[in-house]
């Protein structure tokens, strides 16, 4: 292996500083929906302590956003520097879902997330309430812009070649929009999000209450937290559903290396493997413990349908649909095996994992328990917190490693569109030059975040104190920005 390899080289940056990326970016997306519900419960109701829990994990959302902000920059740059090849064939196209998350979404999200933090007690309750919706909306509006663009990778649609054959161009913008991929993808990746900021919520509670610490916040805190988990998880499955039976369709190879299915199947040899060990050359399978029919339902929502595969799918490809880049990749159309496989699993493991814990918490923390909360059992409640952003990452590395070798699906192959005139070296002192200045922002952003944990919500008026109802805000003890 050349380590000097540019293509290799420029893939690792280019998946590293994604997935470092995503850390904040689902954080954003499920906690400014948690701070608006809490925020509205203090609007309709006026009991302070849905404003201390607003001002508390709005802190959260406001320092995990800026950050999200400043790593998604950089994504912007690789473009030009490491894959112009790729930006020269696709960015007639990919550049306008881009061009519309700058313009629109971004425009929501700064402007509106300004208002929200300045505007207390200046904006009227109400307008300023709105104040934090419409950040929702942005937020969840960007990512959508951004889901699409990658849905053209995935799945190219709405689109023309050009008279010389060596560009796509834009033809139906709408069609971008409602790429199949990007309509199931979306709420496959904002439910993602919500597990992943209850989780956060469960563990800042748990820390709390474990210490026996303002109880009267966390405590209703944790059980929103419990409950988003396990109705986060409902939709992530159900999306996932969903996303699966799309990806049978547009992208038949990735299901079959999800499964490590070599040779076509159906009904109950269309199975789905709990494990699995491959021969070395990756073309067979040894042994595997198997679940009869799952893949058959997961692939069709038929216990007798049929799934393609990949020796079935490598021959299609090289011989019918793309015979022009068989050579290139010797025949073989497959990604990695045991990235695709591995990653597919734990995937659903880390999501399954994390709502497990959230229903136990859920079981132990009712009305009507018995026994107290035991030590070990706070901790497992703050410890979670990380489960499903790790079920996140994976599932991303599952969805673009999927996809190799394409970076655009049967359009594009991945060793075409990195930049022809950039030597290795210089691809490998910005890998590292980003890699330290990610891990010292890492560490200033989670120290920030545990601080604000550790420190909490202000404590609630005592009794004698004026109701918080007939003060200003700036008048009610709370967390400040």
């Amino acid at each position: 292996m050349d380590f000097l390899d540019p293509l290799l080289l420029a893939r690792w940056q280019f998946g590293l500083t994604t997935l470092y990326h995503f850390i904040f970016v689902p954080l954003t997306l499920g906690m400014s929906l948690f701070v608006a519900i809490f925020q509205t419960i203090w609007y309709r109701t006026g009991n302070v302590k849905w404003l201390h829990l607003t001002r508390f994990f709005g802190k959260i959302f406001l320092i995990n956003f800026a950050m999200g902000i400043v790593t998604g920059i950089v994504q912007e740059f690789q473009f030009g520097m490491n894959w112009s090849s790729y930006s020269r064939f696709v960015g007639d196209v990919f550049g306008a879902p881009l061009a519309f998350e700058g313009l629109m979404a971004f425009f929501f999200e700064a402007t509106f997330i300004g208002l929200w933090i300045f505007g207390w007690n200046k904006l009227p309750k109400g307008v300023h309430l709105a104040t934090i919706w419409i950040t929702v909306v942005g937020t969840w509006l960007s990512a959508y812009f951004i889901l699409a663009a990658n849905a053209f990778m995935q799945n190219p649609k709405g689109y023309q070649m050009s008279a010389s054959g060596h560009r796509a161009e834009m033809a139906d913008f709408g069609a971008v929009l409602t790429n199949p991929v990007a309509l199931t993808q979306f709420p496959h990746t904002i439910s993602a999000a919500l597990m992943f900021s209850a989780g956060v919520v469960i563990a800042a509670a748990a820390w709390h209450l474990s210490r026996g610490r303002n109880l009267e916040t966390m405590r209703p805190a944790l059980k929103f937290g419990l409950w988003g988990m396990i109705i986060g998880f409902v939709a992530v499955f159900l999306s996932g559903d969903q996303l699966g039976l799309v990806m049978v369709e547009t992208q038949p190879m990735k299901m079959a290396a999800a499964e490590a299915l070599f040779n076509s199947a159906c009904g109950a040899d269309a199975s789905f493997s709990i494990f699995s060990i491959g021969t070395p050359d990756g073309t067979g399978e040894i042994w595997s413990l198997r679940v009869p029919y799952a893949l058959a339902f997961l692939s069709t929502h038929d216990f007798t349908g049929c799934v393609e595969g990949i020796n079935d799918l490598n021959h299609l490809y090289a011989t019918q649909m793309f015979p022009q880049f068989a050579d290139q990749v010797d025949g073989n159309f497959a990604p990695i095996l045991w990235v695709t496989y591995w990653s597919f699993r734990w995937m659903m493991g880390f999501g399954i994992l994390a709502t497990a814990i959230a229903a136990a918490g859920l079981w132990v923390t009712r009305k009507s328990a018995k026994r107290p909360v035991a030590g070990w059992m706070w901790k497992l409640a703050i410890w979670q917190a990380p489960l499903a952003l790790f079920g996140i990452l994976v599932g991303w590395i599952f969805t673009e490693m999927g996809r190799q070798p394409w970076i655009v699906f049967g359009l594009m192959l991945t060793q075409d569109g990195v930049s022809p005139n950039v030597p290795g070296w210089t691809v490998l002192i910005s890998l590292v030059a980003f890699t330290l200045v990610y891990l010292s922002l890492a560490i200033v952003e989670f120290g920030l975040i545990f601080k604000t944990v550790r420190e909490g919500p202000a404590p609630l008026p005592d009794p004698g104190a004026p109701d918080p109802s007939d003060l200003s805000v700036e008048e009610t003890p709370s967390t400040v920005y």
